[in-house]
This record gives C-alpha cells, structure tokens and sequence, in this order.
C-alpha cells in the first residue's frame, strides 16, 4: 500500500509490484462540490465509511474538509476516529447506531451516534446523564428501507420530548430505498412520510437524500444531502449518462505473454477455447485484488474487457485467485511485453462498467480494491 511517488509514471513502482491504484482526490472535491451545487441551498456532507469507499478515508476526508465539506459520515466508532485525527472541528455521524458501552468513545472522538429505536435512546440519555457529557445524536427513522430506524409511530412519540426542548437532536434523518431509479413511486411515498415526521422535529435539521437522491429534485433535499458512492465516481443515475467524473484508475503487471494454439483451453474449468492461434497476456491481479471471478471469459460469452496497447482486450477464461488471463491477438506484436502494465479500471472502463461484468454494482468494486496494489493519490492539497 506504499503510494508510489510519481502516480503518472509506473517506473516509480518497486520492481515487484503487481499493480498501481492511483486515486485522483482532487475528482473527489470536484465531485463534491458538483454535488452542493445540485443540492443549493441544503449543506452537503461527505459519507466516507468503508474507508471513503475504498478510496482512503484519511486522504479523503482530508481532502474533502479543505474544500469546505464540513460534516462526515461513517459506519462505525473507528472510522470515526480516523476522521476525527484529520479534521478537527468536523461534524461525524456514526450510522450503524449506539453499541452498548460504547458511549466513552463518542465523548472522546466527539462524534454523534445515528440512534435507531427506543433502547439505543435510553443507553444514550443514561450515558450523557452519568457522564455529564452534552453531545447531540441524530434520530433515524425508517420509512421503508426496514433495516435501521425508529418506527414511523414511534418517531412520532418523540413529539413531547422535541417541544420539551433540549432533546438533544441534532438531526432527523431516513434513508431511500430506490433512489436510482426516478420514477419509482416507493420514493414519493418516502418523502412523504418523511416530510410529516420533520415536521414533528421543529427545529432539528432533516436529511433523507443519499447520492441519488439529490437527482430526484429539492423536495428530496431537506436541510442536509450526505452523498457517498457518487463523491468516488459510482453513477447516481443509472437510468441517464453519469453526471460523476471517474476518480480511480488500476492497472496492473504483465506476468507473462505467451501463444496457445486453436481448441486449447485457458484457465480452471476450461471454459474459454481459442477460436485460432491465440497470443494471452497474464495479468497479476486475480478475485483476491477484487477482480472478480464472475467476469472471467466463458464460451459464446461477453466477458470484462481490460486496456492494453491502447485497446480493448477481452478476459480469456476464468480470473484465479492472483491471475487473469486476456486475449491479445488483435494486437501488433511486441505491443505487450511481460513487466508492462495494461489498465483494469480507466481510460473509459468505470466501476460500474465493471460491477456489471461482477455481476453486483460500483460500491462493490471500489469497496472491494485490493490491498496489493502500490496506492498513489493525486490532489488533495
């Protein structure tokens, strides 16, 4: 994981990497702020759990706080920490609730527990009376999604407590469950649900939105937008060309070029047969480095394409745990030499192009990028 010095020039790589994951933060910002403009006039956070998608939540979050992003949101106590040591005076939402025990890690990082039904509440008023710590925490309700929150009627119990005043809310938030896709009638019942139950919280900030949901239009925007998977490229309209600009790119080391003859079989199971004589290139990233098994070459079959020359080359047979082969005979020869590096992800092949051929979706693929690769930033000053 050692970031290579130059992420422009692969002959600053030690001689036995396998690969260079070079992550443009300064896309990340351009994204985020993308991202605020569509959402004007409600604020707009950052999620960076999964370590910012996979992408780095330290070099992220950092980047993101000196371009203005001043409220975060991650999964889990320690990546609150790891927020916390670059971004001092920063706003952090623990999404995956209040632990039992857990209440002297939120007074020591000073961050915010996303409370999800009554018995989270009651350990964290137990908490903040005994301590005499006076942190805030968000109430998550749940309109749909079924996963986290408080129930629809039980929210609206909270009613007392928020005209009581100081209930210490300082957000009320849900989750959508089919943003990406525009005309799902399940988004507008949401809001609506939603739209009652912020109307209860007088005076707690509200946010529903998540990346696509601040395409679905202002209804949808509240007082705060927390996008994620769009920050790092991932299409918040799958429906519609990205209006994302792609932030990673991979490539990874030839191992081996070699010749096979026509019917000869590549890889376990042999499931791919060169149709002629068939020059392949081994490539040292396999479904341990998140090249998934699911878009190795079958038969008759459209499998993942990787650049190589400058050209699209189709997987040839099944990835392994550390190799993937890919056919090369559409290129002049010596155009691919063993030790040179052909492009995974870049130059037009995205994530989602990828989760596609993976058979799951962008989040996966980033969240998945393996950890033998040499990691380069860009930006982010």
């Amino acid at each position: 994981m050692t970031p290579a010095s130059d992420p422009k020039s692969i002959d600053t790589l030690p001689a036995g990497a396998t690969g260079l994951l070079t992550i443009d933060l300064d896309t990340i910002v351009a994204n985020w702020r993308k991202l605020s403009s569509q959402a004007i006039p409600a604020d707009c956070a950052a999620v960076v759990k999964a370590d910012a998608y996979g992408c780095g939540i330290t070099q992220v979050s950092r980047a993101l706080a000196k371009a203005g992003c001043r409220t975060f949101f991650v999964a889990t106590l320690d990546e609150a920490r790891a927020v916390r040591e670059v971004t001092p005076t920063s706003t952090i939402y623990v999404l995956n609730g209040f632990f039992p025990g857990s209440g002297d890690q939120y007074a020591k990082f000073d961050c915010r527990p996303v409370l999800g039904d009554a018995v989270e509440l009651a350990e964290w008023d137990a908490f903040r009376t005994t301590s005499g710590w006076e942190g805030l925490a968000a109430v998550h309700v749940d309109t749909g999604m079924n996963r986290l929150g408080f129930r629809i009627a039980d929210a609206q119990a909270l009613e007392a407590r928020i005209k009581g005043g100081k209930h210490g809310f300082a957000l009320v938030m849900s989750h959508l469950v089919n943003a990406e896709m525009l005309g799902d009638s399940v988004n507008g019942r949401q809001v609506a649900a939603f739209r009652e139950i912020a109307s209860l919280f007088s005076g707690v900030p509200a946010s529903l939105a998540n990346s696509s949901g601040i395409f679905l239009g202002s209804q949808f925007h509240f007082d705060l937008v927390r996008p994620g998977a769009a920050l790092y490229g991932v299409n918040p309209t799958p429906e519609a060309d990205t209006p994302m600009q792609p932030v990673v790119d991979l490539k990874a080391r030839v191992a081996q070029v070699r010749t096979i003859e026509k019917g000869e079989t590549v890889g376990y199971g042999g499931t791919w047969t060169a149709r002629q004589q068939t020059r392949l290139a081994v490539i040292s990233a396999g479904y341990a480095d998140g090249y998934f098994r699911a878009a190795g070459g079958i038969d008759n079959l459209r499998s993942a394409e990787v650049i190589a020359a400058g050209q699209r080359c189709p997987v040839a047979g099944r990835i392994s745990m550390d190799l993937l082969a890919i056919d090369i005979t559409a290129l002049p020869p010596g155009a691919i030499r063993r030790g040179g590096m052909v492009t995974l992800i870049g130059d037009g092949i995205t994530v989602d192009e990828l989760g596609r051929h993976f058979d799951t979706i962008g989040y996966e693929v980033l969240t998945s990028l393996g950890r033998r690769y040499v990691r380069a930033y860009k930006g982010g000053a």
